[in-house]
């Protein structure tokens, strides 16, 4: 199933995260639904994206390596998640990932390229570090 998610989400995803989006770069591959490629290309979800601090990109058909990270997300998920059970139900499914990826993924997994530490422990230490730089720079 593929959905696109509504502005309203997303607007509602982007204000949980202001203030922490200006380095991020948001991927869009160029995949087989051309519903969502759309949509990633409209001026309103562009104007969103920029707004929240964020780099729109997206590669040429057939380049996968700028998506490598996304991809190695992916297998983790399914190896650590979705292949370890069975979910009766789609909204099991979604709670069990919503669950995954903000408790587990995100605040306890260590990650070595974030040199061993969980991703809100690596943003929380980056923007403290920033936060410190620039109250010594002033």
């Amino acid at each position: 199933f593929t959905h696109v998610l509504p502005p309203e989400m997303v607007k509602k995803c982007l204000s949980r995260m202001s203030g922490k989006l200006s380095r991020t770069v948001l991927r869009r591959g160029r995949g087989s639904n051309p519903s969502s490629l759309v949509e990633y290309c409209a001026l309103t979800y562009q104007e969103m994206i920029v707004q929240s601090g964020m780099r729109p990109s997206m590669s040429r058909r057939g380049n996968c390596y700028d998506n490598a990270p996304t991809e190695s997300f992916w297998g983790t998920l399914k190896n650590e998640l979705i292949y370890q059970r069975k979910f009766a139900t789609r909204a099991e499914a979604e709670s069990a990932i919503q669950e995954y990826i903000e408790i587990f993924y995100n605040r306890m997994r260590i990650h070595s390229v974030l040199g061993y530490e969980a991703p809100a422990v690596f943003a929380e230490n980056y923007f403290n570090k920033r936060r410190n730089a620039k109250n010594l720079s002033v």
